[in-house]
């Protein structure tokens, strides 16, 4: 039923090419979420080879009961782990020698030639086919072995894209092969109807290759390593056939498909990699071509890692370059912020030394004045922290724009408020009021805190704006007994904020201190206690905090 409805869209976006750029991105929103979810389908395929081996354990060593459980496993390892997959070949091989089965012995030299020439060990897969008498193979395996002749040769090619010479030789072997082939193999078989929609294509019948490519989708499963082949093929087919708005969907399907499958030996992401990178979507670029990279150390075959080092460093270097622009651009506004800093200082100094001149105002202006500076220490205090932490936090534009529309606004209402201090003391000087304003500076430690709990209040606010899920998401690295519990008219509270500081990349305790206003031994005190109730290791506890989204 899912792939009639999978068929039924497919048909529903070639009809409508209109809609193809929002099917598109819907799709590679679709390839984004599969590829966080990559460990549960590994986790899956490990779990199917723990039971196979399992059951393998159960049978006699030598058996044909263990020969087919062997080669099952092996063919879960074929895409997954070449290293593991080589293992279970020649484990059959000497099988096949044990049970005197000579048939079954041809058959694993057939395998193991297309494994290895599949990782790129051309000269021992050749070496393994030309010691097999094709006299002597049965008339089953013969399609297989010009099957196997053909790979080696055509993967050899590939290989060899700077030396023409080299690649056109392997490609007149490769298609003499395909000849042979045509004439060996089952009609009815996936490799029969693959190598016909590869020769029409090549020879610009799309028409009728499309029509072996609808058999041969109508046939996989989406989401399994045959579904994403035939979607891979048929992206190859249709931009053969110049229709850009069809041949990514079909890429996105197949690597879709690859990751589902845990495929580690694959190409559709490394290609639609290159295709983004073309169209300028840089960040997905950059994120499936270093997950590509990835699997392909994991499968462990030096062709696929020599294939992904290109478009690595190209889609990395460009990345790279749009990292750079935009911490540029905040430079800018860290550089503007800076300017309206020094234009404060300006007018504190005019202001200081206008009430400088009041004589009979001195002690009284002379208090009100070091309050301004401290106002202004602590501004560029903010401002400090503010731009330190905007660098850190160059991962995220909307964590540096919500930083710095913060930062203006506390700005603002700093210059705000100078403004209408500085009005009440010039009025109370005016009218003779010193003893008042003496005993209104003398207030300056209430003002203190009240400026500090506001700074708390923005903090909190701006922090859980952004990460919205930080309380829940902290509870749930602590024991069940000892999670924090907030005040009713809390947003954050003391451990939160020092936390919720570690998240942003501040885990010097002396600077959490600073910014905090509170001991350094305080902070201390606070982090290693929250970390005795952790359920996780406290060596692990804060990478996990600072791993929150």
């Amino acid at each position: 039923m899912k792939k009639n409805c999978l068929l039924c869209f497919l048909l529903f976006f070639s009809c409508y090419s209109a809609f193809a750029g929002e099917s598109l991105d819907s799709l590679l929103n679709v390839l984004d979420k599969t590829i966080k979810e990559a460990d549960t389908y590994v986790q899956i395929k490990e779990n199917k080879l723990h039971e196979l081996k399992k059951e393998a354990r159960k049978t006699p060593p030598v058996s044909v009961e263990r020969y087919h459980l062997n080669n099952d496993i092996y063919l879960e390892y074929k895409a997954y782990s070449s290293d593991s997959a080589l293992h279970y070949l020649n484990e059959n091989m000497l099988l096949a020698r044990q049970l005197n089965d000579k048939e079954r012995e041809l058959k694993i030299q057939l395998e193991l030639s297309y494994l290895l020439s599949s990782i790129g060990m051309y000269m021992e897969a050749a070496d393994i086919l030309n010691s097999i008498d094709r006299q002597t193979l049965p008339s089953s395996l013969l399609g297989y072995y010009y099957t196997c002749y053909e790979h080696v040769y055509f993967e050899a090619g590939a290989a060899q894209p700077r030396y023409k010479m080299f690649a056109s030789r392997y490609a007149k072997l490769s298609h003499a092969y395909r000849d042979s082939m045509q004439v060996t193999l089952d009609p009815s078989s996936a490799t029969y109807l693959w190598l016909r929609e590869t020769q029409l294509r090549e020879a610009g019948k799309y028409d009728e290759a499309l029509e072996f490519s609808d058999r041969r989708l109508a046939e996989a499963s989406f989401g399994t390593p045959q579904y994403a082949l035939v979607a891979y093929q048929r992206f190859r087919l249709f931009e053969s056939m110049g229709k850009k708005d069809e041949h990514l969907y079909y890429l996105v399907l197949s690597a879709i498909s690859d990751v589902r499958s845990a495929i580690k030996e694959q190409s559709s992401l490394m290609v639609l990699a290159q295709e983004l990178n073309r169209k300028g979507d840089l960040k997905r670029a950059y994120d499936y071509i270093n997950f590509s990279w990835e699997i392909s150390q994991f499968y462990k075959t030096r062709l696929r890692s020599w294939m992904n080092i290109t478009p690595l460093s190209m889609i990395n270097g460009n990345y790279q370059d749009i990292i750079k622009q935009q911490n540029r651009e905040l430079l800018i506004y860290i550089a503007c912020v800076a300017l309206l800093a020094l234009l404060l200082v300006i007018a504190l100094i005019y202001i200081y030394r206008q009430m400088k001149a009041l004589s009979i105002a001195k002690k009284g202006l002379q208090e009100v004045n070091e309050r301004l500076f401290s106002l202004n220490e602590e501004l560029e205090e903010v401002n400090r922290h503010l731009r330190s932490t905007n660098l850190e936090l160059s991962e995220s534009n909307l964590i540096k724009e919500a930083y710095i529309a913060r930062f203006f606004k506390l700005c603002s209402v700093y210059v705000d408020r100078l403004q209408a201090y500085r009005k009440l003391v010039n009025k109370k000087l005016q009218r003779g009021q010193v003893a008042e304003l003496l005993k209104m500076t003398h207030l300056s430690n209430d003002i203190v805190t009240v400026e500090v709990q506001e700074l708390y209040a923005n903090f909190d606010s701006a922090f859980l704006h952004l990460f919205p899920n930080f309380v829940e998401s902290l509870n749930a690295l602590l024991l069940p007994d000892e999670q924090i519990v907030l005040k009713p008219d809390e947003l954050l509270n003391t451990e939160l904020r020092i936390f919720a500081l570690i998240r942003l990349g501040i885990k010097d305790s002396s600077q959490i201190a600073e910014l905090l206003h509170y001991s350094v031994n305080t902070i201390y005190n606070y982090r290693s206690r929250v970390k005795t109730k952790a359920r996780v290791s406290r060596d692990d506890f804060e990478d996990l905090v600072a791993k929150i989204r």
